[in-house]
């Protein structure tokens, strides 16, 4: 059996197997039903590990055992294997979120933040910033300086990155205001959008001219985005110092005002 090396990686890296489980499963479903020995010829996977590899696999879910002598293995249509590989994905998601919800609530988690407030203290304010990359964890980044605010939260964006953001910033402006957190958006972009945007969430949002995006918690902690929109990647600073906050907030008040 003759199988393009670009296929064997793209397989291996797609459903999660190793070289091994790759090929003998390739050798599989190119004969649909397979023995031990049959496998070790098509594959060029050692006899002596065939065994091993296609029990894993029947495991797996890629494979089911037929009953015999000698006992052969069954192809799983690759179509069954992905949504068994969807739900299997899905189910630890779940099971993971279900158990990192509740470690604040440990004796461990405790610990832990001790641990961090103990290093953290003594370091000055000005030394607590960094460099974020890559969407993810800018969105990430956001979320948590939003949900530091305590008094006050400062948004000034662009409509298209406000909209793009739009499913972490929106339930956490709501919470926000749940808690009285008074909420400042400034937004630039195309006026009609703006609009639009701001009766449909009941968002009061005041148009500007002025580019530039950041969000400012209480005048302490600020994230900002240095570089355009249309960058290939994202990147942006995390700011835990109020001098230089206060700085960005007051770039606001003058925004808003014109």
């Amino acid at each position: 059996m003759i199988i393009k090396q670009e296929l064997v990686k793209k397989v291996k890296d797609y459903f999660n197997l190793n070289i091994y489980e790759t090929k003998v499963w390739l050798a599989l479903l190119s004969k649909g039903v397979i023995s031990a020995g049959e496998t070790a010829e098509l594959s060029g996977v050692p006899r002596s590990r065939t065994y091993d590899v296609l029990e894993s696999l029947a495991k797996r879910g890629f494979a089911v055992i037929k009953i015999g002598k000698p006992v052969k293995y069954i192809a799983v249509d690759p179509k069954t294997v992905i949504e068994k590989i969807k739900s299997n994905v899905l189910q630890e998601a779940n099971d993971r979120v279900t158990s990192l919800s509740g470690l604040k609530d440990t004796p461990e988690y405790s610990e832990l933040y001790g641990i961090y407030k103990s290093g953290i203290n003594p370091i000055k304010a000005e030394d607590i910033s960094g460099l974020i990359k890559g969407r993810p964890n800018i969105v990430s980044r956001i979320r948590e300086v939003m949900e530091s605010a305590q008094k006050e939260l400062t948004i000034h964006t662009s409509i298209g990155d406000f909209e793009d953001k739009l499913r972490v910033i929106l339930p956490t402006i709501e919470k926000l205001e749940a808690s009285n957190v008074k909420i400042k958006v400034v937004l630039y972009g195309e006026e009609d959008k703006i609009r639009k945007m701001s009766s449909k969430y009941g968002i009061k949002a005041k148009s500007t001219q002025n580019t530039g995006r950041f969000f400012v918690a209480d005048k302490k902690e600020a994230f900002f985005m240095i570089n355009p929109e249309n960058a290939e990647e994202e990147v942006g600073i995390w700011i835990n110092t109020p001098f230089f906050a206060q700085s960005l907030s007051g770039m606001f008040d003058l925004s808003s005002k014109k």
